[in-house]
């Protein structure tokens, strides 16, 4: 991906998230949260995200906002670690809490070319993501994005039940 990044003809921005912009990618968040929980899909995300959650993130400049055409359009975050990786070696970026607007449906495959070549960029020969094992359909899509499975694993954010995670990689630059 070059300087000039395009989707449906219209140009994408990626502008790092700070801490006067925190609404905006719990608006994104919640709004992504919500249809999950509209179509019964109840343990991957909450409907609301608490901004402590993200918070960090955006501090160390992890987070990012997708804008098309202008349009605050979606966000992504890219750490530079993950505990639920530690058994794999390698370097790697690791995707979190991806989400886009429903006007932007598909603008989740460019987020994740432009996260791969970041984390080439960074020095990473991976790209890593993880979510709940119990969604074929997102586990589907992420194998159609050119993730292979590399296992599943317990995880648990703060009080909530356990949940099994299915961890998906593939190469930082396609």
């Amino acid at each position: 991906m070059g300087s000039a990044i395009e989707w449906a003809g219209d140009p994408v921005s990626f502008r790092p998230a700070t801490g006067e912009r925190i609404d905006e990618v719990l608006g994104v968040l919640d709004e992504a949260g919500g249809w999950l929980h509209a179509r019964g899909i109840t343990t991957q995300w909450p409907t609301r995200f608490d901004p402590s959650w993200v918070a960090g993130d955006i501090a160390r400049g992890e987070t990012w906002l997708v804008s098309v055409g202008g349009e605050l359009s979606g966000t992504v975050t890219l750490n530079w670690s993950d505990a639920l990786w530690t058994d794999l070696g390698g370097e790697a970026g690791y995707v979190h809490r991806l989400a886009v607007r429903r006007r932007a449906r598909g603008l989740g495959g460019l987020i994740l070319d432009w996260a791969g070549e970041r984390a080439a960029r960074h020095g990473a020969d991976a790209l890593r993501l993880d979510c709940v094992a119990h969604n074929p359909a997102l586990r589907a899509y992420y194998e159609g994005q050119g993730f292979s499975h590399r296992g599943d694993a317990p995880g648990q954010w703060g009080e909530a039940p356990p949940v099994w995670l299915s961890r998906y990689e593939r190469p930082s630059a396609r």
